[in-house]
C-alpha cells in the first residue's frame, strides 16, 4: 500500500482538506456543519442545489454570521444544477457570503454561457464535471482558453488516472488556473493512492479528500482526519483481513 514517496507517507505531514458538507435536508446539514466546525475544520465544501435556493442562501449567511471568511473558507458546488437563465442572478445572490468557488454552476457543454460567468468573476468558478470526457492535451488546452476557469478540480479516477490529471495540471499552471485534487467516492483503497500521489505534488489549498468518511463500511486504514488534516498514520494498520474475504 506505500505507492508514492513523500513526506505525508514517511513522517504523518498531513495533507490540508475541505471539509465536505453532503446535500439533504436542512436539519442534515446543519448537524454537518456543526460536526465539521467542531472537528476543526476551517475549509468547508457545501453541495447545494438539492433544497430550495432561499434555504441555502439562508445556511450560508448563518454560517457568515459566526465565523468571517478570513478565518472560514466555504465553497460550494452546485454539479450543474443552476438553470441556465438563472445561474448569473444566483451568482451574485452568492458574492453576499465570500464563496471561495462554486464548482460546475451549470450543466456541461454550455461554453458561452460558462465563459461568461467566469469573465463576470461574481464568484470563481470551478470546472469538474466539464473536464470529464475531455482527452488529449490539444482538447484540454482549448477547453481551458476557451472558458478562462478560475479554478479546475481534478478527479484522477473520472479524468483518465494521474498521468492524464498531471496533464490538466501542468495546463493549468501555464494559464494561471488555480487546482486542486479531489476523490470521488473511492472507499480508503482507493483513497490511499490518491491522497499518496497528491501528496507528491506542489500543493497550494485544502484538497478534496475527505469523501472516505461518507462510508459507514470503509476499509480501515492509516487514513486518518483529524483538525481539517488528512494524515497516514504509522501506527495504524491496514484490516487485511477485511480485504482477504472480500477478495475470495
Amino acid at each position: 500500500f506505500h505507492l508514492f514517496e513523500s513526506d505525508f507517507l514517511h513522517k504523518e505531514q498531513p495533507i490540508a482538506i475541505n471539509g465536505l458538507i453532503w446535500m439533504g435536508d436542512l436539519d442534515y446539514m446543519k448537524e454537518q456543519l456543526s460536526e465539521k466546525l467542531q472537528s476543526g475544520f476551517r475549509c468547508l465544501k457545501i453541495k447545494i442545489g438539492a433544497l430550495d435556493f432561499q434555504k441555502e442562501l439562508d445556511l450560508l449567511a448563518g454560517i457568515r454570521e459566526q465565523d468571517a471568511a478570513k478565518e472560514l473558507t466555504l465553497r460550494v458546488d452546485a454539479n450543474g444544477s443552476f438553470p441556465l437563465n438563472q445561474a448569473e442572478k444566483m451568482l451574485k445572490k452568492l458574492q453576499a457570503f465570500e464563496i471561495h468557488s462554486i464548482e460546475q454552476p451549470i450543466v456541461p457543454g454550455n461554453f458561452g454561457i460558462m465563459k461568461q460567468l467566469c469573465a463576470e468573476g461574481t464568484v470563481p468558478v470551478a470546472l469538474d464535471e466539464e473536464l470529464i470526457g475531455v482527452y488529449g492535451q490539444e482538447a484540454k488546452e482549448k477547453l481551458l482558453r476557451e472558458i478562462r476557469p478560475q479554478y479546475i478540480v481534478l478527479k484522477p479516477s473520472l479524468l483518465g488516472g494521474f498521468s492524464a490529471t498531471m496533464e490538466w495540471i501542468s495546463l493549468a499552471d501555464h494559464l494561471g488556473i488555480g487546482w486542486w485534487i479531489t476523490s470521488a467516492l473511492e472507499s480508503n483503497i482507493g483513497l490511499n493512492a490518491i491522497a499518496q500521489w497528491t501528496a507528491t505534488l506542489p500543493m497550494t489549498m485544502p484538497q478534496g479528500l475527505g469523501t472516505g468518511s461518507l462510508y459507514t463500511n470503509n476499509f480501515e486504514s492509516p487514513l486518518t482526519v483529524n483538525q481539517g488534516n488528512l494524515y497516514y498514520l504509522k501506527t495504524k494498520d491496514w484490516n487485511l483481513n477485511l480485504i482477504e474475504k472480500l477478495c475470495i
